[in-house]
């Protein structure tokens, strides 16, 4: 099962389950969009797809993001002549939900909801097993340290050859 439609100027061929990205379209009503420029409609996997009058592609929106930047470079040889402009095309990433014609609905599969992941509580350190001593064995031996001295180095002077 698949229809082709045409949005934003290009033609998809979507089958329910899809998700195809398309220009950037206006929010629906609660994140769906009915496509009514189907091209074509095909029921069985095998047959080629006939045009259709009446028939309905149904999708909830995804995401809606920017692409990737396309650089576009002019160049004159000879002439000194250089442009160089970035763009980022805005799209709307569309889940394809239902397909409908003559009185036959074809639906997507239901996407089953991700449970968050819980997060292990992290063990409580103590300095014991920090260090591998009790604190006040720490405390005993950071006392027994001598003061360090400074030590002038002597720095002995370069040979002449």
């Amino acid at each position: 099962m698949y229809a082709v439609i045409r949005a934003g100027g290009k033609q998809y061929r979507v089958a329910p389950g899809d998700v195809i990205r398309v220009e950037s379209q206006g929010t629906g009503t609660n994140g769906k969009i009915e496509f009514s420029d189907v091209l074509a409609v095909s029921a069985e996997a095998g047959q080629i797809g006939v045009p259709k009058s009446g028939a309905q592609v149904t999708g909830e929106i995804v995401e809606q993001g920017r692409e990737k930047k396309i650089l576009v470079f002019h160049y004159k040889r000879k002439k000194q002549y250089k442009k160089l402009r970035g763009h980022r095309q805005n799209y709307t990433a569309v889940r394809i939900v239902e397909i409908a014609f003559d009185g036959q609905k074809f639906k997507a599969p239901e996407l089953e909801k991700k449970q968050p992941k819980v997060k292990k509580a992290a063990p409580v350190e103590t300095e014991e097993l920090k260090t591998g001593r009790t604190p006040a064995a720490h405390k005993k031996a950071a006392a027994a340290k001598p003061a360090h001295k400074k030590a002038h180095k002597k720095v002995a002077p370069k040979k002449k050859k």
